[in-house]
């Protein structure tokens, strides 16, 4: 996937005009919005209910990002 997504957002495009922390930078940004900043993940009868082939991918699209913090809602009835 983090080749796909290097080939379809480059660093060092010239028309960046975002680019004051990094080449990396602006293609971060963008490649969090191909992908989105969140997920819902259904649950049955406390386990996870995904598909045979479904997975859950956390990505870093900074090549030296900082620390990250991951948040968990959980909505529903018991």
């Amino acid at each position: 996937m983090e080749t796909h997504f290097n080939k379809m957002i480059p660093e060092n495009m010239p028309y960046y005009e975002h680019d004051t922390e990094g080449s990396d930078d602006m293609p971060a940004h963008l490649k969090s919005i191909v992908i989105g900043s969140s997920v819902s993940i259904p649950v049955t009868n406390g386990m996870l209910n995904m598909g045979t082939w479904q997975g859950i991918y956390l990505c870093e699209h900074r090549n030296y990002g900082g620390p990250r913090k991951i948040v968990i809602t959980i909505i529903g009835e018991e």
